[in-house]
């Protein structure tokens, strides 16, 4: 048992009272010995009711501590359970997820058979809400066509090398050489220290026996306001980061949605980007058409063949 790593768990959390619980619950039913587990969660002084509900787990579990986050933004609390922590090993866990009894030890495991700086797992993304809309945004959030190939969100067969993962457990010695979490990032700044720490010659492993499940949001306005949010933390990382700060796939929806509108206005005085505004148009359609029939046909209902276009387009 001794010879186990000490592994320190950081769980970011505000305002989480609905699925708090939940994570805390399969964080504390982990096989890895307790004796080798130390929780963190740093709170963004959530007023929803999360605190209560941490105080009652605080009083059971002696091995949970709960640390304030003044500044309420993710990497804050990040850099605050590091700096509070005394694990060699370092695991960011996220509060809104739940996550498989064998999540540390297989991160553990991992990263001495495979000899990696860090290593993370996969999502399976599983509906807020059991009702049509949320199925339709849980598979929109997991789908090659959704989000790309972000191989975490939608799964892989085999251990591969990754730009990042999801529930990275780090090595204590990689904030040593490459820094913390830039605090001048509300969203992005697990992509921008994934590239900080690829840049620095460090290996980050994607392993898909690492499983965590994710609720995304099961309602219409929320889920558009998430994805616009998204979107604005894709690029604005560019102005806090010494280096490239995301990966070129990121770049891809804004030069898409750019290219509609500049081709659309030039249409109006060229018929050059009339064909060029209908080209792009149309193969986004067919596309688009295409995955959405392939879910139609795998779940043999129509509505899926009429609301996913709609729904991948909203992403």
């Amino acid at each position: 048992m001794n010879r186990l790593p000490l592994v320190s768990i950081i769980i970011p959390c505000r305002n989480e009272k609905e699925f708090i619980s939940r994570c805390l619950d399969s964080v504390i039913s982990q096989d890895y010995s307790k004796d080798r587990l130390e929780v963190f969660v740093i709170d963004g002084m959530s007023d929803d009711g999360t605190r209560e509900i941490l105080k009652n787990y605080l009083q059971k579990y002696p091995h949970l501590r709960l640390l304030d986050n003044q500044k309420r933004i993710t990497p804050c609390a990040l850099n605050a359970g590091i700096k509070n922590s005394q694990g060699d090993l370092i695991l960011w866990m996220s509060a809104h997820n739940e996550y498989e009894k064998n999540y540390v030890s297989k991160c553990v495991t991992n990263l001495e058979k495979f000899k990696a700086d860090a290593v993370g797992g996969i999502i399976k993304t599983i509906p807020r809400k059991d009702n049509l809309l949320g199925k339709l945004i849980s598979i929109a959030s997991s789908h090659l066509f959704g989000v790309g190939k972000s191989i975490h969100k939608i799964g892989s067969k085999v251990p591969q090398w990754a730009d990042t993962a999801f529930g990275v457990c780090y090595k204590r010695e990689i904030f040593e050489k490459i820094g913390t979490f830039n605090e001048k990032l509300v969203r992005g700044q697990d992509m921008e220290f994934s590239l900080r720490l690829k840049k620095a010659g460090l290996k980050t492993l994607l392993s898909p026996d690492i499983v965590s499940y994710y609720y995304p949001r099961s309602e219409f306005k929320s889920f558009i306001k998430h994805n616009f949010t998204n979107g604005v933390w894709a690029i604005l990382p560019f102005k806090y980061s010494s280096i490239m700060p995301i990966s070129w796939r990121h770049l891809i929806p804004v030069v898409f949605v750019s290219s509609i509108i500049i081709s659309g206005a030039l249409s109006i005085f060229f018929l050059t980007f009339f064909w060029l505004f209908l080209s792009i148009i149309g193969s986004y359609f067919l596309l688009n058409i295409y995955f959405s029939t392939k879910i139609f046909i795998k779940e043999r209902n129509l509505i899926y063949l009429l609301a996913m276009p709609i729904i991948f387009a909203s992403l």
